[in-house]
């Protein structure tokens, strides 16, 4: 095991790809000569050159269109978005053309297509440049959605994204690039849809996924101390749902609780709440709870971002009330 930054876990997941495959590359805005605007590709134009690793103008819908009319054409590009709030720009070439290019063209096209970028909130940014888009994606069909928690998930699940023979949209907490975990030596990949268990547990099941999971694990540490047992799952990927291993824990805690950093419509929540309702209602001892964001635009005010965020308090409440503990 080596401990390196979660930057440096994606930038060799891309390098390494990229020695493997010479049909993989990287464009978008400042990934070449600027290394990255989050310092993600550091290095990679000194060993890959200009002709993969692209400096693209800011442009999202363009380069993305570049990039999807490539992998057409049997390239493997890797789209770096400075931030997805900046995506919606080409959100019609993720969704009305890499979504969906596989049927479109009766199984002639696929798009083996890697979307990457920062998500979610990110200190004082506002509403504009705060937003969560697991939801939003994952309602897509024809798209994989990935949201990693740590460097470990965040390097295996990249390289597994680029090496799929279809679109994938790679989601990554501008928050988490400068933190450091564990990450094996040598090459490893973790299977896209596959939940990780974090935690075992008996009286609740709490599932979560991205950089709020830090969050959950400190509350977990704080109900321990109450002889509260909870089992903690980190989805890793949204789409598609690990639905299996969600259910077979709450079969055995009763209880469930969904964690995430985004609004409450139509969320990831809601959809794992339909599901275990149909699919493990008989072993529901209370309805899921869940922890979201508050149903507003983001502020830039401290006091209404810590009022806004699923908050360690915030959980720790959520997680006593589904089991009746207040």
């Amino acid at each position: 095991m080596k401990n390196i930054q979660f930057r440096q876990a994606l930038g060799e997941a891309m390098s390494e790809e990229m020695r493997r495959d010479e049909k993989v590359f990287l464009l978008g805005e400042e990934v070449a000569e600027y290394n990255g605007a989050y310092k993600v590709s550091q290095g990679m134009l000194d060993e890959f050159g200009a002709s993969r690793v692209i400096d693209t103008p800011i442009a999202e819908l363009g380069f993305a269109g570049i990039a999807v009319g490539a992998s057409m054409n049997g390239l493997r590009p890797i789209v770096e978005f400075m931030t997805w709030n900046f995506a919606i720009l080409a959100a019609d070439q993720i969704i009305n053309s890499a979504a969906k290019m596989l049927q479109m063209s009766g199984g002639q096209y696929s798009c083996p297509i890697v979307f990457r970028g920062g998500n979610g909130t990110a200190g004082q940014l506002a509403a504009t440049h705060s937003q969560s888009f697991e939801a939003f994606y994952a309602h897509v069909p024809g798209l994989k959605v990935i949201t990693p928690s740590n460097p470990m998930d965040a390097k295996g699940l990249l390289k597994s994204a680029i090496r799929d023979d279809g679109p994938v949209v790679f989601l990554e907490s501008e928050k988490m690039y400068g933190d450091k975990g564990d990450v094996p030596e040598g090459e490893y990949l973790i299977p896209i849809g596959v939940a990780n268990t974090i935690k075992k547990g008996t009286h609740v099941t709490v599932v979560s996924f991205g950089k709020v999971v830090k969050v959950v694990m400190e509350a977990v540490a704080i109900l321990e101390k109450e002889n509260i047992s909870v089992e903690v799952i980190d989805l890793r990927t949204i789409r598609p749902i690990d639905y299996k291993s969600i259910v077979d824990s709450v079969k055995k805690t009763n209880h469930c609780v969904v964690v995430e950093e985004s609004w409450p419509l139509a969320s990831i929540s809601s959809e794992l709440a339909y599901h275990l309702q149909h699919y493990a209602f008989d072993y529901l001892d209370a309805p899921v709870y869940r922890v979201t964001q508050t149903d507003t635009p983001f502020a830039f005010s401290p006091t209404l971002i810590e009022a806004a965020l699923p908050s360690l308090e915030k959980i720790v409440k959520g997680i006593k009330a589904c089991i009746n503990r207040d």
